[in-house]
């Protein structure tokens, strides 16, 4: 499963009204290789289902993924930190073993 959390769900619908996006519409996460501690987090928009995708629904949010990418995200929760020091989205991970400075690439 994945998770989204209330500030994430809020602000991925704000961005969905404001670019237009309908309800055909679904955040896409994948897992990459790359960043200081080998793994990255992608996330888009995205209308079109793929043959391997893992489909989850999570705080009337639909979150979608590959199945590679999956086995590095079980069980995580997205999440939004805006202001000043905030950093966007972000993934709470629990197979994280350790994390970049920055927070945007993780390894396990």
């Amino acid at each position: 499963m994945l998770f989204v959390a209330d500030s994430a769900k809020e602000r991925i619908h704000q961005i969905k009204k404001k670019e237009g996006f309908g309800d055909d519409y679904f955040v896409r996460v994948s897992v990459t290789s790359g960043g200081c501690s080998g793994l990255s987090y992608n996330m888009d928009f995205d209308n079109e289902s793929q043959p391997n995708d893992q489909v989850f629904e999570d705080n009337e949010t639909k979150v979608v993924t590959d199945l590679k990418s999956f086995l590095y995200l079980f069980n995580s929760t997205l999440e939004f930190s805006g202001g000043l020091e905030g950093k966007g989205f972000f993934f709470n991970n629990p197979n994280a073993a350790r994390t970049c400075g920055c927070g945007e690439s993780f390894a396990v």
